[in-house]
């Protein structure tokens, strides 16, 4: 069968508004091999990855294991583990990062205050390079570690990012995924030279609009009305718009008012549509038609 990757690649699918949504995200270092559901089949607890789980339920809290790249998985490095924890709503982002001994101390954290943004001062202030979270996880999808892992390797030998390979960002057929922080906006179809092109344009406060999926802090509608109005405006300053709440107007319709720094606004309309023709949305699963988000119209309020 076709590799997901390269079937969605080949139909040309589009990637804008395919970010996974969460606010904030919490990530916790977990050396070793990952499974396909990582928190409950890895070399971490599964009874402590299921209560991790149970605790980001509903708070706007994602959860992902990272490793660092290149690094034998055949066992940890030691007993601590470095944790971050990052807000990614406009003009209220953070990077948090700490040591924690037994990661069970973080079922300790408030979830629900985290994704609000509220860290209640957890670990310090990240002041380092942007983090670069890049998916390899080849036991959910094989492109994942085909595609991902490489990327991983080269980004990290390059120095211009902090880079972790992370379990799952969502989209596997987008491989190689990669998510970056503190901003929260995700990319796909990743080259080398692509990828440090946005980690160089994070590290100014910018986004870069190729290859982008979408701010995770957005919901899907939200995702779709932002990267609409930056196309229509250039806009690159990856603080500068935000998307209000969506309002339904039927099935599968939404608006969603886009507001500047500078003031301007813009109402757009998103409709969601079915992908055709069937394509594998993961490899080995079952032909199917996944949703994608079309912006129906863009207006300056």
């Amino acid at each position: 069968m076709t590799p997901c990757a390269s079937a969605s690649r080949e139909l040309a699918e589009p990637m804008a508004a395919t970010a996974a949504s969460a606010r904030t995200w919490l990530l916790l270092e977990q050396p070793g091999p990952w499974g396909a559901k990582a928190f409950t089949s890895s070399r971490l607890d599964p009874a402590l990855g299921r209560a991790l789980e149970s605790r980001a339920d509903g708070t706007n809290v994602r959860l992902g294991l990272i490793r660092q790249p290149a690094r034998d998985s055949g066992g940890d490095r030691g007993t601590r583990r470095r944790v971050f924890v990052a807000h990614t709503v406009p003009s209220a982002g953070w990077i948090r990062e700490a040591l924690v001994e037994d990661p069970g101390e973080l079922l300790g954290l408030d979830f629900a205050a985290l994704g609000r943004g509220e860290h209640g001062g957890f670990g310090s202030a990240h002041h380092g390079p942007p983090l670069a979270l890049v998916c390899t996880n080849g036991k959910r999808d094989r492109c994942c570690a085909v595609l991902g892992r490489p990327l991983a390797a080269e980004l990290a030998s390059s120095g211009n990012g902090e880079v972790w390979e992370v379990t799952h960002l969502g989209g596997h057929r987008f491989s190689p995924t990669m998510l970056v922080l503190p901003y929260g906006y995700a990319y796909g179809r990743l080259d080398a030279g692509t990828a440090k092109q946005v980690l160089d344009a994070t590290r100014e406060g910018r986004m870069v609009p190729s290859g982008c999926r979408g701010r995770s802090a957005w919901q899907r509608p939200g995702q779709a009305a932002e990267l609409a109005v930056r196309e229509l405006t250039g806009e690159e300053l990856a603080d500068a718009l935000v998307a209000s709440p969506t309002v339904e107007l039927g099935a599968d319709r939404w608006t969603v008012d886009v507001t500047h720094a500078d003031g301007r606004a813009w109402t757009v309309t998103v409709e969601q549509r079915q992908s055709g023709p069937p394509r594998p949305e993961s490899c080995g699963a079952a032909l199917g038609t996944p949703a994608h988000m079309v912006v129906s119209s863009v207006s300056e309020a």
